[in-house]
């Protein structure tokens, strides 16, 4: 911990503080940390256990997925409120890990908006590597019905399984969107030169146009 304090950058956190998280380590020089300490368990409970957003990243990077029980990691999303250890833990534990489609389903209707987004956030994980255990249909149609008024993190992992479903999935291209545009979620969100806008529709364009598939139904 003492290390990772001599990382922190005020103009890190800085920024970080304006996606809503509250750390200022540079992230490749946590990395670097990381990867020397390499896999260990025991360290990353300790890690994990201080609270603190920098040292839980590091934790969970050391960590071993398959390691967790299933209500473990439960415990470990509901205390995990900085976007970017939500994320992480997500992608980098739950994914790897042998409780993934348990917990997706637990997660996905879950009153937590926050844990929500992680079940969403896995079930577009799932409509590109396993589709047929989804009723795309049907997730379209509660994206059309929730999406607009969901709480920003929700909000946000809904409108990338909603543009996942249109990449992914051309029999349902047109209807993703067509609510994308309808709903018009992150229309207008602020897209560096050179990277995709997170708007559905122009995020499905995008994406298929690089496969030089036909985009359909437009």
């Amino acid at each position: 911990m003492a290390e990772l304090a001599e990382l922190k950058d005020p103009n890190i956190r800085a920024v970080n503080e304006k996606h809503g998280d509250d750390h200022g380590v540079n992230l490749t020089k946590l990395r670097a940390v990381a990867k020397r300490l390499k896999k260990q368990q025991d360290l990353a409970l300790k890690l994990w256990a201080t609270g603190d957003s920098a040292t839980q990243l590091l934790a969970i990077l050391i960590s071993r997925p398959k390691a967790f029980g299933r209500d473990e990691l439960d415990t470990m999303l509901r205390q995990a409120r900085a976007p970017k250890v939500h994320d992480w833990l997500v992608n980098y534990v739950v994914k790897k890990g042998p409780h993934a489609e348990e917990l997706r389903l637990a997660w996905f209707a879950d009153p937590d908006p926050v844990v929500a987004s992680a079940g969403w956030a896995l079930t577009a994980d799932l409509v590109t590597k396993r589709p047929e255990v989804l009723d795309l249909p049907g997730l379209l149609e509660t994206i059309e019905e929730r999406m607009r008024d969901a709480p920003e993190r929700l909000q946000w992992a809904m409108n990338t399984c909603l543009a996942q479903i249109g990449i992914e999935h051309a029999e349902h291209r047109a209807r993703a969107v067509g609510i994308g545009e309808r709903l018009e979620v992150l229309k207008d969100y602020p897209t560096p030169p050179g990277c995709t806008s997170p708007f559905a529709p122009v995020w499905i364009n995008e994406m298929v146009s690089r496969r030089q598939e036909p985009v359909g139904g437009w």
